[in-house]
């Protein structure tokens, strides 16, 4: 079947169409959830409200950009709303246990994409979200700062900051490995 296809039975909501759409992306946006939450069972629950807003809103895909970008930004999205601007703090986190070390993009290649996810996840919520959506995700600190309600420098210091604290992270883990 293809994506037209789907897309358009989804439109007529069939329940085969459905099913087939969400076992062909679920286990890609699971992975897009898991970036922004802190353990499965929340990110499971964001994927269950993002699909939810896909099917709700698939009529309004207009086939002019990639479907699968298009259910992602629903996926960011309602991964972001858990996050009320309310609730997005800027942790004041103390980095002087995190000298300032030169980013250097090697000390990232020799670790498992797993392993990487999985000291992003343990960085305080406002760097992860920022560090996600920038370095991952590909947008701009304007964008981050519209989608999140903060100032544009407040986007830039937290992904600075995120990045120290993880490369504080991966030098700790070398020590360890050594």
């Amino acid at each position: 079947m293809t994506e037209k296809e789907l897309i358009k039975g989804c439109i007529q909501e069939d329940q085969y169409h459905q099913q087939e759409l969400f076992r062909r992306y679920a286990g890609k946006m699971l992975v897009v959830c898991m970036r922004y939450a802190r353990h499965e069972m929340e990110a499971e629950d964001i994927l269950q409200d993002a699909f939810i807003k896909v099917f709700d809103n698939i009529s309004k895909f207009e086939f002019k950009g990639s479907f699968e970008g298009w259910i992602r930004r629903i996926v960011i999205n309602t991964a972001l709303k858990n996050y009320s601007k309310k609730s997005f703090k800027q942790e004041q986190i103390g980095l002087e246990n995190y000298p300032d070390l030169p980013m250097e993009p090697e000390i990232y290649s020799h670790l498992q994409e797993e392993e990487l996810l999985r000291l992003i996840a343990k960085l305080p919520e406002g760097y992860r979200l920022v560090f996600n959506l920038n370095v991952i995700e590909g947008y701009s600190h304007k964008e981050i700062a519209d989608m999140l309600g903060i100032q544009e420098s407040t986007s830039r210091s937290q992904l600075v900051k995120a990045r120290k604290m993880l490369q504080a992270m991966i030098i700790d883990l070398q020590k360890i490995a050594v």
